[in-house]
């Protein structure tokens, strides 16, 4: 697994899979990269370059645990591109990786060529997902077979009078099947320091962030999962719209992971909109 060195000494490391024009990636989490894959077969189309965030996979833990906060992480995309000698990126964000991605392209805009959000968080532009919203998009899934268990979790996730969160885990998937449940827990993190810092004070200047992306000048997609309770299409569009021209993707029946819902739609999707020049 090749390594290269962060501007405080970490050393971090990141896996590369399948050939042509790189496209950087952001996983969520933090939590190791391992649970992205190869994104549904992105990797047939284009050179995807597949970061460990400092602390998971097989990067090394930093000496100062301040350095998780999500704002220094742009400081590793920034190393990480100059590392392999790039002078712009496309870049690629998924959950909570996603406000790593906006951060980077609010502080280094000229060398963001394209830059997709898949079923992004949104805490680093300030937008708002309420109770209400998330209730409301749950109302979907009714007629699955799962639904009362887990809809009486989420309402009382939402009320604030329970904390079953594996309960409402079938929320997040277009599918509650064993390939499902797998990527959910492929995807949670396992350190719960970088999991704690990422968000710690300071990690998030949502008026100064989406000052500088409203000025943004590459081309951008927003890609949201019909029935993700994480991400919801409502706020993934609402961050599509901080830009001056971002396409917003829906895909139907996906949840959180939509490469896993349908790697099919995912891909076309992807690979259509990486397909203009960086």
């Amino acid at each position: 697994m090749p390594t290269f060195c962060a501007t405080d000494g970490t050393r971090l490391a990141y896996r590369v899979t399948g050939d042509g024009d790189p496209v950087v990636c952001i996983p969520g989490g933090p939590a190791d990269s391992a649970y992205l894959g190869d994104l549904g077969g992105l990797s047939a189309h284009h050179r995807l370059i597949v970061l460990d965030l400092r602390g998971t996979g097989g990067s090394a833990v930093p000496e100062d645990p301040a350095s998780y906060r999500c704002d220094r992480l742009t400081d590793d995309v920034e190393a990480l591109r100059a590392h392999l000698g790039l002078d712009r990126i496309r870049l690629l964000g998924h959950s909570a990786g996603a406000n790593v991605a906006a951060q980077y392209a609010a502080r280094h805009p000229e060398r963001v060529g394209t830059l997709a959000l898949v079923t992004p968080s949104t805490r680093a532009v300030g937008i708002d997902i309420t109770p209400e919203m998330r209730r409301e998009l749950a109302q979907l899934r009714k007629d699955e077979p799962w639904f009362p268990a887990a809809y009486e979790a989420l309402v009382a996730i939402t009320e604030g009078r329970g904390g079953d969160w594996e309960a409402v885990d079938p929320f997040f998937c277009g599918r509650w099947d064993a390939a499902a449940r797998e990527q959910l827990a492929a995807g949670r993190p396992d350190n719960e320091e970088a999991v704690t810092h990422f968000g710690a004070e300071g990690a998030f200047d949502p008026e100064a962030t989406r000052a500088a992306l409203a000025l943004c000048a590459a081309r951008v997609l927003v890609l949201a999962g019909e029935y993700d309770l994480n991400s919801p299409p409502r706020s993934a569009a609402e961050f599509a719209g901080l830009f001056p021209a971002a396409s917003l993707v829906v895909q139907p029946g996906a949840g959180h992971y939509p490469w896993v819902d349908d790697a099919g739609r995912f891909v076309a999707a992807v690979d259509e909109f990486l397909g203009g020049e960086a």
